[in-house]
C-alpha cells in the first residue's frame, strides 16, 4: 500500500460512479472515508463495495467532497460548509464558476470552498461502475478563487495526487471555456450527429464502423445530466457551438457546387486543420507521435484477444495503449497496439513469427 499524502478524514456526499470511485481509492490508502447520500440503497452500495463507511453524528473531516448532481451541487455544498466549520469542501460537477457564483448568491462561506473537477469517467454511472483507478493519469481541475489560500490549494493538490490523478491550476472561468471545448460541445456535435440514424433506412446503421463509433460513442450519455451541465455552461458552450457552425456552413457551402474556384482549397484546408487540431490532444489517444501503432487481426474467438496481449508481455514489449475495432457479426477484429516506436519492428517481426496477421495502420 502506498502512503497517502492527504492526512485527516474525508466525508464524500454523493455515491455514484465520481463519490465512491473517490471512497474506493481513499480507501485503498487506509483513509478514514464516511459516506453520505441521500438514498439509503445506493449508499449501502458503496458501503458494500468497500468505499467507505457510513457517516456517523460524531464524524470530523477536513475535507468534504461534494459529487451529485450539478444542480444539487451549490445547494449541498453550502449545507456542507455550515454543518462542519472547520472542513475544506470541494466538488466534482463539471462546472465551476456558475457554482461559485450560486454559493455566493446564498451566502455561504466560500472561503472554505474551492471547486475541482476530475476529468474521468465512464458510460455508465452509478457505483456499479466505480473503480479506485478511475483517476489515475487523469487531469484534475483545481479551479482557486479570490479567497483560496496556499494550505487549501495544496490539500486538494494531495486529494487529487493520492487518487492518482495530474492537478492541473484553473480558474472558474478557464475551466467552464476548456470544457464547453473539449467535453459539453462535443456531447452536442455527438448527440446531433447519432440522431440522423433514426432517419435512416434500417439496413444503413449495421453498415457503420469505428469511425461512426467513435465519433457517436458518448452520445449513448444521460440526456438528464447532460441538460443540467449544458444548462449550467451555456454561455461557453454556445460561443463554441456558432464557431462550429461557421465552419460547418464553410464546407457545406464547397459541397453544394465542389467544382466551383477555391471549393477543393476550402474542403482541404477544413481536413488538414483537422489534422492540426488532433496532433494538439496529448496522451495516447491523439496521433501522438511518440507511439507507433500496429494493427493485429484478432479472429473472434473465446482467449484470442488474451492470448494476443498475453503474447505481447512475453516479448518484452510494453503496450501503451489498445482500441479494439469489431463490427456485430464479423468473423475477425482488429486490435490497434500503441508502442514505443523503438519497438514497433521487434514487436511485429515477433508477433508475425507466433503467426499473428498484421494490417496496415488504419486510423
Amino acid at each position: 500500500m502506498n502512503a497517502a499524502r492527504l492526512t485527516g478524514q474525508v466525508r464524500v456526499v454523493g455515491t455514484g460512479l465520481l463519490g465512491t470511485s473517490i471512497g474506493l481509492g481513499l480507501r485503498a490508502l487506509g483513509l478514514d472515508v464516511a459516506l453520505a447520500n441521500r438514498s439509503p440503497a445506493a449508499l449501502r452500495l458503496a458501503i458494500d463495495y468497500g468505499a467507505g463507511r457510513a457517516a456517523a453524528p460524531g464524524d470530523d473531516p477536513s475535507i468534504i467532497v461534494v459529487a451529485v448532481a450539478p444542480d444539487s451541487t451549490a445547494a449541498i455544498v453550502a449545507q456542507e460548509l455550515e454543518a462542519y466549520p472547520s472542513a475544506l469542501v470541494t466538488d466534482v460537477a463539471s462546472v465551476k464558476g456558475a457554482i461559485l457564483q450560486e454559493l455566493t448568491d446564498l451566502g455561504a462561506d466560500v472561503s472554505r470552498y474551492l471547486g475541482s473537477h476530475p476529468m474521468a469517467g465512464r458510460e455508465r454511472g452509478g457505483a456499479m461502475s466505480a473503480r479506485a483507478d478511475l483517476f489515475l493519469g487523469r487531469p484534475w481541475v483545481l479551479t482557486p478563487h479570490a479567497g483560496t489560500t496556499n494550505e487549501q490549494f495544496f490539500a486538494l493538490e494531495n486529494l487529487a495526487v493520492d487518487l492518482g490523478g495530474v492537478p492541473v491550476r484553473m480558474t472558474p472561468e478557464e475551466h467552464d471555456r476548456g470544457v464547453a471545448l473539449i467535453s459539453h460541445a462535443p456531447q452536442v456535435v455527438a448527440s446531433l450527429l447519432a440522431a440522423r440514424l433514426l432517419g435512416a433506412a434500417e439496413t444503413v446503421p449495421s453498415l457503420a464502423g469505428q469511425g461512426l463509433r467513435d465519433t457517436t460513442r458518448i452520445a449513448a450519455s444521460d440526456p438528464e445530466l447532460w441538460i443540467q451541465i449544458l444548462g449550467a455552461n451555456a454561455a461557453p458552450v454556445a460561443e463554441v457551438l456558432r464557431a462550429f457552425r461557421d465552419d460547418l456552413d464553410g464546407v457545406i457551402a464547397a459541397l453544394d457546387d465542389p467544382e466551383a474556384p477555391g471549393a477543393p482549397t476550402r474542403l482541404a484546408t477544413a481536413l488538414a486543420r483537422g489534422n492540426e487540431g488532433v496532433a494538439r490532444i496529448p496522451g495516447k489517444h491523439g496521433r501522438d507521435e511518440r507511439y507507433a501503432t500496429l494493427v493485429v487481426q484478432v479472429a473472434d474467438a473465446p482467449g484470442e484477444l488474451a492470448r494476443l496481449l498475453t503474447e505481447i508481455g512475453e516479448e518484452g514489449v510494453n503496450m501503451e495503449d489498445l482500441r479494439l475495432e469489431h463490427s456485430p457479426g464479423a468473423q475477425v477484429g482488429f486490435a490497434e497496439i500503441a508502442v514505443l516506436p523503438e519497438k514497433s519492428h521487434q514487436l511485429a517481426e515477433a508477433l508475425t513469427a507466433r503467426g499473428w496477421s498484421l494490417a496496415e495502420d488504419r486510423r
